[in-house]
């Protein structure tokens, strides 16, 4: 499934390959040699600052993969949200970033009959109004 199970190596040795970006320009951004990038190839999960490092070098939003797996699979909060729990040391966010695979693979399961827009909307918690505006766009 979409972003069920991330191997972020994986991502990250796809898009090298897209870019065709050599081995001599990854390790020299990175400050690492050859061996270090191969165990990050094959790592699952990587260091947030070497992951900021590649998302720069290989002009994509890696952690944008996190967050769609939040959108996704996260389950519904438990926290009373009448309380304020906000924060001014971090940023908070209104609205979730649904990004261009999330819509189709959404629309996917719709369109196949594998779930009805009730069932989208309560396992993924995605607001009527904005599943209707998907939609419409098809």
């Amino acid at each position: 499934m979409l972003y069920k199970e991330i191997h972020i190596g994986q991502f990250i040795k796809h898009r090298v390959d897209e870019l065709e970006t050599s081995k001599e320009r990854v390790c020299s951004f990175l400050k690492k040699d050859e061996e270090a990038i191969e165990k990050i190839y094959n790592s699952k999960s990587i260091d947030t600052d070497l992951l900021l490092r590649f998302s720069k070098l290989l002009e994509y939003d890696f952690f944008r993969i996190y967050s769609s797996h939040l959108i996704l699979y996260s389950p519904p909060s438990a926290v009373d949200k009448s309380k304020n729990h906000k924060s001014d040391k971090i940023p908070y966010f209104r609205k979730n970033i649904y990004t261009q695979e999330i819509k189709e693979f959404i629309i996917g399961k719709i369109q196949s009959g594998e779930m009805t827009h009730s069932e989208i909307i309560s396992e993924y918690s995605i607001p009527k109004s904005t599943l209707h505006r998907w939609l419409q766009k098809i």
